[in-house]
């Protein structure tokens, strides 16, 4: 039996796997992103934090296949970040530097990506060859697995599925510099946008008017419970996803599009509503395209790095 170790780093704090070669998590720390000094002490912890759990199992370096890690940021598959920004990173080769620390190889990826990644092998898309995997949250992210790999693409960007384009006429500025980025209408944020504008539009009655925030997770709540505004700003939200996810099953054609993220707690809701909405905008040749949640949750993306190495 092998073993290794699957790394997920984010702004706040860094998700350590140690895995068997079959996928089985065995331990798992988690370790403060100590992002002062341009990042400098992230590395050495995550080396630091692998040589402690070798230690206690008693595990040589040939029982090892090495470490995966997953980055917020560009990293192309010679190892080279591109600058990470949550983590003060500049542009460095974290295949090398990791490996120095370590004495181990060393597999790295976009995060969301790996979060892909981990939710194709052991989440919501086992069994299949070819998914989408799509988060849901404060705005959209995701990854494309084609073929059991990650869609990387020429340039680190394969699989930013928040910035495709949708037919909405506001054309509603993104953070990316385009207009009419999905993400603007079916992220988290963007939900509740278009709840608070409809609000504002109409003098339809709502239970939404009496609240001093509207959220995502209230308009989910009261459309769930018919509110008759909430129902028809969030279909016109998932509608606009339905479409980008359409869009994107033109050029990938996956068996299955799996929902994560924050949003998806909205559950088997979200996901029926999404799948209605995307039947109406596909190619008709992917009416056989499945829907189903993530499983994994926050650990998908050390699911997902570990899995770089087999």
């Amino acid at each position: 039996m092998k073993y290794g170790f699957g790394a997920d780093v984010g702004g706040t704090t860094v998700k350590l796997g140690f895995f068997d070669e079959n996928g089985t998590l065995l331990v798992q720390r988690e370790l403060p992103s100590r992002t002062e000094h341009e990042g400098e002490a992230i590395l050495p912890d995550i080396a630091e934090a692998a040589r402690e759990i070798c230690a206690e199992r008693g595990l040589s370096k040939d029982e090892l296949l090495g470490i995966g890690i997953g980055v917020p940021g560009p990293v192309n598959a010679e190892g080279v970040v591109n600058r990470c920004v949550n983590l003060n990173w500049g542009v460095f080769n974290i295949h090398e530097k990791l490996g120095a620390l370590t004495g181990l190889p060393v597999r790295a990826g976009n995060d969301a990506n790996c979060a892909a990644l981990g939710e194709y092998w052991r989440g919501g898309g086992m069994g299949c060859r070819s998914v989408v995997f799509v988060t849901l949250g404060t705005g959209i992210g995701g990854g494309i697995i084609l073929d059991g790999k990650i869609l990387g693409g020429a340039h680190g960007v394969g699989g930013e599925l928040g910035h495709i384009t949708v037919s909405a006429p506001d054309k509603h500025p993104c953070t990316c510099g385009k207009r009419g980025c999905v993400e603007q209408y079916a992220s988290a944020n963007g939900i509740a946008r278009m709840a608070r504008e409809r609000l504002a539009a109409e003098d339809t009655p709502s239970v939404l008017r009496g609240l001093e925030n509207v959220t995502c997770k209230d308009v989910f709540d009261a459309a769930k419970r018919g509110d008759a505004l909430a129902s028809a700003s969030l279909e016109q939200s998932l509608d606009y996803l339905g479409e980008a996810l359409a869009d994107a099953c033109c050029v990938c054609d996956p068996e299955r599009i799996i929902l994560g993220g924050g949003v998806s707690k909205a559950g088997e809701y979200l996901l029926e509503r999404v799948q209605a909405h995307f039947t109406t905008h596909m190619f008709h040749a992917c009416k056989g395209t499945e829907f189903a949640l993530a499983t994994l949750g926050n650990d998908a993306g050390m699911y997902g790095a570990f899995r770089q190495l087999l």
